[in-house]
């Protein structure tokens, strides 16, 4: 794909960036977008909950990621925290058949577990982020998060599906699942139902297309998508808005993916 033929400098930028971000985090971003699965529910530990695992198997096709994050509600019989904390051994065998990619059966019954120990044992996943967030940053709450999630009893293989930025992973996933629950729905797009962790101290979901048009801006030079990359783009966003620059994640990704003209 050709190189941006974009020459803007940094007031210019601004504005080019404020404008992409209000024209794609809009509700008909929803329809194409795994975040509609969790738009299905109106409790806060049931949108958490859905948006969490939705949010584990978002990477491939898109389509595919919105079936089968269909497919879990199903499973969790449409009430994911109450399956969550009142499952039976029985009701887990249902998920055993479960697939997306290398995501399986085995590790969703794991998630199911730990989630359910998260919210007996540890107050829920919004008590988690904001006990051990920074000053700055959530990616320190992310490697703490992954520690108690797999306290309990799992297999080696299902740890690959929570990443953990002290292993210089961007965590995309898991940031984009942050993303959903921090950021205000002023917008009808993001949820705004934890209210203990401020906007400012989210990170980008970092991909192959976002990180591709943050490098074509001029907003990324490290070639990896790791977490220096991460670190580095993190500046820059914050740069643009301070209190809000993860609002720049629409922006970077609706260039990448709407408008080829451009990139």
């Amino acid at each position: 794909m050709a190189k941006s033929s974009l020459k803007l400098n940094k007031t210019q930028l601004k504005e080019f960036l404020d404008e992409k971000a209000a024209l794609y985090e809009s509700p008909k971003f929803i329809g194409t977008d795994p975040i509609q699965i969790p738009h299905q529910f109106s409790k806060k530990e049931d949108i958490e909950i859905i948006g969490f695992l939705v949010a584990t198997i978002a990477w491939g096709n898109r389509k595919s990621i919105i079936t089968n994050g269909n497919k879990l509600i199903n499973l969790l019989e449409e009430n994911p925290y109450d399956f969550v904390i009142n499952h039976s051994e029985d009701d887990l065998d249902y998920l055993q058949n479960f697939v997306h990619r290398t995501f399986n059966g085995i590790d969703l019954i794991t998630f199911i577990k730990s989630l359910k120990n998260i919210y007996l044992n540890h107050g829920g996943l919004e008590e988690i982020f904001s006990k051990y967030k920074s000053k700055n940053s959530l990616q320190p709450a992310i490697t703490e998060f992954k520690k108690l999630f797999f306290e309990i009893e799992h297999l080696r293989r299902t740890q690959k599906h929570v990443s953990d930025p002290s292993k210089k992973s961007a965590a995309k996933r898991i940031n984009m699942f942050l993303r959903w629950m921090v950021r205000p729905n002023t917008a009808g797009v993001d949820f705004g139902i934890w209210n203990q962790i401020p906007a400012a101290v989210l990170s980008c979901p970092l991909d192959v297309h976002s990180g591709r048009v943050a490098r074509d801006l001029g907003l990324l030079k490290r070639n990896q998508n790791d977490a220096l990359a991460l670190a580095e783009l993190d500046k820059q966003l914050r740069k643009l808005d301070a209190e809000d620059p993860v609002k720049y994640d629409f922006a970077l990704f609706g260039l990448s993916a709407f408008e080829n003209d451009l990139f």
